[in-house]
C-alpha cells in the first residue's frame, strides 16, 4: 500500500504543527490574573491591597507585612468547580470539572526595632488554578471540516483520507464533537520584606520563584452520520470505502518555571483609613513544552488507520513575559464596617514571547505582532466590605470584582465577573478561621479550525470555595 512509503513526511508537518501551538491564548493563560489564596481577601472581592495585614501580603501588597506585630503561620485549601455550557450549531452540551488543592502556607516574622517595624515573610501560594473544560457536539452543514483544514499537512494523507495528490472527497456535512480538558496551576515561592520608613508609612517588596504545570488534552471527532461519503477516500484503496470517523487528539504539556518581583507602598491614617499602591514588575515564565498528536480514521469496511505519534510529537521551549501591573487601593473603617476598593491597570498588548528554542525567530516575531494587534489595556476593579459583629468577633464579608477580557473587540459579556462572600472568626487575636465563596460568570468562544466556521459559544460558571486558617504567636 502506497501510504507506508510516505510516513516519514509526517515529520515535516511536525514543525509547523508545533509552532501553531504557541499563540496569544498561551500568553493570556499566564498573564490573566487568578483569584489568589486568601479566604478573607476573596470574601471581600480581593479588594485587599490597602489592607494586607496578614501573611497573604506576599500576594497582595508586601508593604502590609509592616503592619504585623506578631509571628504568623497560616495555610489554606481551595476548591474549584468549572462549569461550561457550550452551544455548537444550535445544540447545547454541558460539562464540568473540579479541583481541590493546598493553596497556601505562609510565615511572617517581625523583628524587634527601636521604632517602626521590620518584618520578613516566606510563603508558598498558588496564584492561579488553570482548571477548565469544554465539551461540544453538533452537525456542521457547511462545506468545511478539520480534515479539509489539514490538507496542507500529512495527517489526512497518513489516515487514508486523501489520494496521492492530497485531494479528498470529503466536503463538509459532518457531525463534529469533542472535548478539551485543562488542568494545572501556577505555584509561587515568595520571600518578602517590609519596613516602616516613617510613622504609618510602609514600604515592602518581594521576590518570587515560580513553578507549575499545565496540561491540555483535546479530543476531536468528525463523523459521517448521514452516510454521505460511500466511495473510496483513497483512490484504488477499496478498504477506504464508506468513511465513518476521523479522530484527532492533541496533548499539550507545560513545565513552568520563572520569577517575578513586586514593590508595595501602604499608608495608614490612624484607625480610619489605609491607602495602598503596588507595582508588579513583568513576570517571566520559562516554558518547556511537549506537544503530542494522535489520530485515527475508521471506515465501514472495518479498516482503521492510526497516526504514528513519534512523527507528530516534539519538545520546544520559550519564555513568556507579562506586562507591568499598576494597582491603587484604599480602605476606610466606618464604625466597625471596613469598605475597600482598588483598581489595577494591565496592558495585555505588552505580553511577549521570547528566547525560543525549537521555534523560529520569525514565528515569535509574528506571534508578538498579533498580540499587539488584537489585545488591549484594561482596568480591573475590586470592591468589598467586612463587618465585625461586636463582642463575638464574627466577621461578615462581601465583594465584587471584574477582570475585563484581554481582547480588543470583546463585549462586556466576555469580562470575568465574580460575586463573593465570606465569614471569619478570630479568637483572642490568636487563631483565625476564614471561609469564602466566589461565584464567577462570563462568556467565551473557540474555533476548532479557521475562523467562525466551527465555533463554540461558551457560557461559563465557576464556583470557588476557599478556607484559610491563621495562628499568631
Amino acid at each position: 500500500m502506497y501510504k507506508h512509503m510516505f510516513k516519514i513526511f509526517g515529520a515535516i508537518f511536525l514543525i509547523s504543527l508545533t509552532i501553531q501551538a504557541q499563540n496569544y491564548n498561551d500568553a493570556i493563560r499566564l498573564g490573566f490574573p487568578g483569584l489568589g489564596s486568601n479566604a478573607r481577601a476573596l470574601g471581600m472581592g480581593n479588594a485587599f491591597n490597602a489592607l494586607s495585614d496578614d501573611a497573604s501580603a506576599s500576594y497582595f501588597n508586601p508593604a502590609g507585612f509592616g503592619l504585623l506585630k506578631k509571628m504568623e503561620l497560616s495555610g489554606g485549601l481551595s476548591f474549584t468547580n468549572f462549569d461550561n455550557t457550550t452551544t455548537f450549531f444550535g445544540k447545547e452540551t454541558q460539562d464540568n470539572t473540579t479541583n481541590t488543592s493546598l493553596n497556601r502556607i505562609s510565615f511572617a516574622l517581625p523583628f524587634p526595632t527601636y521604632q517602626g517595624s521590620l518584618v520578613f515573610g516566606l510563603s508558598y501560594h498558588n496564584s492561579k488554578d488553570l482548571t477548565s473544560i469544554i465539551k461540544f457536539d453538533g452537525f456542521n452543514s457547511g462545506t468545511n471540516s478539520k480534515i479539509q483544514s489539514l490538507l496542507g499537512t500529512n495527517i489526512p494523507y497518513d489516515l487514508f483520507l486523501t489520494d496521492e495528490n492530497f485531494n479528498t472527497i470529503i466536503n463538509g456535512n459532518l457531525n463534529q464533537s469533542g472535548n478539551i480538558l485543562n488542568s494545572g496551576g501556577i505555584d509561587n515561592w515568595t520571600f518578602s520584606g517590609a519596613i516602616e520608613v516613617q510613622k504609618n508609612f510602609f514600604v515592602g517588596g518581594n521576590l518570587t520563584v515560580v513553578n507549575g504545570t499545565f496540561e491540555s488534552n483535546n479530543d476531536y471527532y468528525e463523523d459521517d452520520t448521514r452516510n454521505i461519503y460511500q466511495g473510496e477516500t483513497a483512490v484504488n484503496e477499496p478498504q477506504t470505502t464508506d468513511f465513518k470517523t476521523f479522530y484527532l487528539n492533541n496533548i499539550l504539556k507545560w513545565d513552568i518555571g520563572g520569577w517575578n518581583a513586586k514593590l508595595g507602598f501602604l499608608y495608614q491614617m490612624e484607625d480610619i483609613a489605609r491607602f495602598g499602591a503596588t507595582v508588579q514588575f513583568p513576570k517571566t515564565f520559562a516554558i518547556n513544552e511537549e506537544f503530542i498528536v494522535n489520530g485515527s480514521s475508521e471506515f465501514g469496511t472495518g479498516q482503521t488507520y492510526s497516526l504514528d505519534a513519534q512523527y507528530y510529537s516534539d519538545k520546544v521551549s520559550y519564555d513568556i513575559t507579562t506586562p507591568f501591573e499598576l494597582n491603587g487601593a484604599f480602605a476606610v473603617n466606618l464604625k466597625g464596617i471596613i469598605i475597600s476598593a482598588e483598581a489595577t491597570y494591565i496592558d495585555y498588548s505588552e505580553l511577549k514571547f521570547k528566547n525560543p528554542d525549537g521555534l523560529t525567530e520569525s514565528y515569535i516575531s509574528e506571534a508578538n505582532k498579533e498580540i499587539k494587534d488584537i489585545l488591549r489595556p484594561v482596568i480591573n476593579y475590586n470592591i468589598g466590605f467586612e463587618y465585625t459583629v461586636p463582642t463575638i468577633g464574627l466577621r461578615i464579608r462581601g465583594g465584587y470584582l471584574v477582570q475585563p477580557s484581554a481582547f480588543e473587540d470583546d463585549a462586556s459579556d466576555f469580562n470575568h465577573k465574580y460575586l463573593t462572600g465570606g465569614l471569619g472568626f478570630l479568637a483572642n487575636g490568636t487563631i483565625g478561621i476564614d471561609v469564602a465563596y466566589a461565584y464567577g460568570w462570563w462568556k467565551d468562544i473557540g474555533d476548532n479550525y479557521d475562523s467562525n466556521v466551527s465555533r463554540t459559544f461558551q457560557d461559563i460558571k465557576t464556583h470557588n470555595v476557599m478556607l484559610t486558617t491563621t495562628y499568631r504567636f
